[in-house]
This record gives structure tokens, sequence and C-alpha cells, in this order.
């Protein structure tokens, strides 16, 4: 469950305080935008912890008393009074939140989560590992695979199965801005994939990342059927093959995914 819905359930109950990092000078420990909200007994989301989080979740449950925000926007110092060696101003802004905003909060919410969305083609060993990873982090799942019952039941409230046949026929309706990771039960299918999301970038230029599971000898097969398809090398650059971050030891699934999803988290 995102936060937000989290958050919605809490209001249907109780009144909470939203507190947003409204602006940072200098090093804060969260970026702008970031949020939690506090109810008397909870707290949603955070803003980076430590003493910064303590003083305004404080602060929160004080305007929850007395019923109402008093100061919208206040001024935290990172240093020495907070005990914090962060060394930035953080100014953060509350606002008061009741069963009305429920309506509201998808848009305001959840679409400044920061979630990254990730299109993963294969449900195999290593599919199935990353996604227990990125069931954990603020990402979006699209898993796709041709096969019929690939997909482990219940999903991950953050992950949406489909199955496609021909499963490069779902590149199509990837949403924007998609993290691409391929790795099909054959090389046919990864090929057909990458072919579609290659001609895919190159008429929209909406897939920031496109990542090939394999050796350095696939990648080497891939790339000259690639070109014989059309592709320019140019084009190729854009693909990641090798995937995972370097100096993860181990090929066990579980190893795999952690360096592939190392490496999706610090693609840009």
């Amino acid at each position: 469950m995102r936060p937000w819905q989290t958050l919605a359930l809490r209001l249907a109950r109780e009144p909470a305080v939203l507190v947003r990092v409204d602006e940072v000078r200098g090093s804060g420990p969260r970026e702008v935008g970031a949020w939690m909200a506090v109810t008397a007994s909870d707290v949603v989301g955070t803003i980076g912890g430590g003493q910064l989080e303590f003083d305004a979740t404080a602060r929160a449950r004080a305007a929850l008393a007395a019923g109402r925000v008093i100061d919208p926007r206040q001024r935290f110092a990172l240093g020495p009074s907070l005990g914090q060696c962060c060394g930035g101003v953080v100014f953060l802004s509350f606002e008061w939140l009741d069963a009305q905003a429920i309506a509201g909060l998808s848009n305001r919410l959840g679409a400044q989560d920061g979630w990254r969305r990730v299109a993963l083609f294969g449900g195999g060993h290593v599919g199935r590992a990353i996604v227990d990873l990125l069931a954990r982090l603020p990402v979006l799942v699209h898993w796709i695979d041709s096969r019929e019952d690939m997909f482990p039941e219940p999903l991950p409230d953050n992950v949406r199965a489909e199955q496609s046949e021909p499963v490069q026929a779902a590149v199509a309706s990837l949403a924007p801005d998609s993290h691409v990771l391929i790795m099909s039960f054959s090389h046919a299918e990864d090929l057909d994939v990458l072919a579609a999301c290659l001609k895919r970038q190159r008429e929209a230029r909406d897939l920031p990342y496109i990542g090939l599971i394999g050796s350095k000898s696939k990648w080497a097969t891939f790339r000259h059927r690639l070109e014989a398809r059309g592709f320019s090398p140019e084009e190729l650059t854009h693909v990641t093959c090798p995937i995972g971050i370097p100096g993860i030891p181990g090929k066990q699934p579980e190893m795999v995914a952690l360096a592939v999803v190392a490496q999706l988290m610090q693609a840009r």
C-alpha cells in the first residue's frame, strides 16, 4: 500500500497534520516535497528521521491538540540546537487534514511520492527476486510474461502483472518514463522485446533505461542482430548489458537481483 493510501485510511478515522519539506538551504536529510502525516498516535511517511522529525512530530501533535495549525511554515536549523550535522536549514509546512481531504490525496501526494516506474519482462527466478526487492521500494512495477500462471499470488500492492502473447506487444502500453528490465525465458523473446523498446525509444524517447540480462557475448550477438534490423550504433548505446552494479559476488537469483535493483536506483 502506498503511503498516501495508508494516510487516507487514517483520515477516515481521525485528523492529521501534513508536514512537508518546503525548502532546503544547504544540506538536509530529505528533498523538497518529502512528507509525513502525523496523527495523535501514528506517523505515516518520513521527512528524514532524527531530531528534525522528532521536533516536527511534536509540533504537529501540538496543533492536533489545539484543533488547528497556528504556524503553517516553520524554520529548523540543522545545527547544534537539533544535534544534527547536516549543517543546513529546512523549512517545513504544516497543514491540517481531515476526512474531506481524502478525495484529493492521490493527486496531491500520490504523484509526488517520487515513485519510479519499472517494466519487468520475465517471471523466472531472477524476475521474482527483483519483484521481492522492488515491493519494498518506492517503485510501480509492470510485470510481464508470455506464459500463463507465472505470477505468484497475491502480488505486492505496487505490482501489476500482465500475460502478453506475443510478449513484445506489451511494450506499446508501457507507461512513459518506464525503466525496462528484460529477462524472459528465451533469447528470442528477449531480442523481440528489446527491438520493440528501441523502436519506441526512437519514436517517443520516453524509456530512460533499457536493461538486458546476459553476458558480454550475449550482447555482442544481440548487437549484430539488432544492427541487421536497422538500429544504429548510437541507438544501441541506450541498452545496458550486462546489467547490475559490479562487485556483488554470486549468481544466485537474490544476489543478481540485488545488483540489478541497485543499478536501477542509480539510473537517471
